[in-house]
């Protein structure tokens, strides 16, 4: 199900004025602010990105090494499926530990401000004071925020969790649903530069590979900025496509120097 932001984001790539007002109505920004399953997402672009950006890149590089230093289909294959299957689950497995931590980073925190507004309550007051005194509010309007905040405990943890330590909510069940979406973008992107040399010669595998591989990496570059900036599309597409490219070559070139 679409988010509010996400309508409201998609609204302003398209300059819909009118749709980004219906995001911006009174009823709709209640409804998304205090519906909590509509802040939850498991996986996002990045995600994506990151498994098959880093898989296509990899084992390109490794199958161009392997291919320069031996011209064997067979043994191109055989080292592409090896680093495919192994980078997959590495990249899971690295999204899978980082998510876990991010969530005992946050949970760790949290507990340690819980632990603050309780025992040094004014140490505490006076953080939230600074806070929205840096934001520059002043006078009777800053003593009625801190007063206001300061009275609900919950609230009080929640603008010190989001507003001064700059934190989310990370929750551990997201870690396996996240290292899903990774490992499984890793291997689709592996197998994109190894599967012309299931079908052509070496050669000729090895340049339908580059090729295919140059076109999606400008293609996911292309597509992030479809998604993000909603601009600056070749650009972005571009700069993807050179360091995917320059990154793999590293491999060709090893493997050239290293001919057998």
């Amino acid at each position: 199900m679409i988010t509010r932001v996400e309508s409201a984001r998609d609204a302003y790539l398209k300059r819909n004025l009118k749709k980004i007002k219906e995001t911006h109505s009174a009823r709709a920004i209640r409804r998304d602010i205090h519906h909590e399953e509509g802040h939850k997402r498991t996986f996002n672009l990045s995600d994506i990105i990151l498994g098959g950006q880093d898989g296509l890149v990899n084992v390109l590089g490794i199958i161009l090494g392997v291919a320069a230093a031996t011209a064997s289909n067979k043994i191109v294959i055989v080292a592409g499926l090896a680093a495919a299957f192994a980078e997959s689950v590495s990249m899971a497995a690295v999204a899978y530990t980082t998510k876990l931590a991010d969530a005992d980073y946050y949970r760790s925190e949290y507990e340690r401000e819980k632990y603050e507004i309780e025992h040094v309550p004014e140490g505490e007051r006076e953080e939230i004071r600074a806070l929205y005194e840096s934001y520059g509010f002043s006078g009777k309007t800053l003593d009625d925020i801190v007063v206001t905040i300061t009275k609900d405990k919950g609230i009080w943890l929640k603008v010190m969790m989001e507003q001064e330590l700059k934190l989310e909510p990370v929750e551990r069940r997201q870690a396996l649903p996240v290292a899903v979406v990774v490992g499984v973008s890793a291997i689709i992107g592996s197998f994109i530069p190894l599967t012309p040399f299931f079908f052509f010669p070496t050669r000729l595998a090895m340049n339908s590979g580059l090729a295919i591989s140059a076109l999606t990496l400008f293609g996911l570059g292309y597509y992030k900025a479809k998604m993000t900036l909603g601009r600056h599309f070749l650009r972005q597409g571009a700069e993807m496509l050179i360091i995917g490219m320059v990154s793999a070559l590293v491999g060709y070139v090893v493997g050239m120097i290293l001919k057998v």
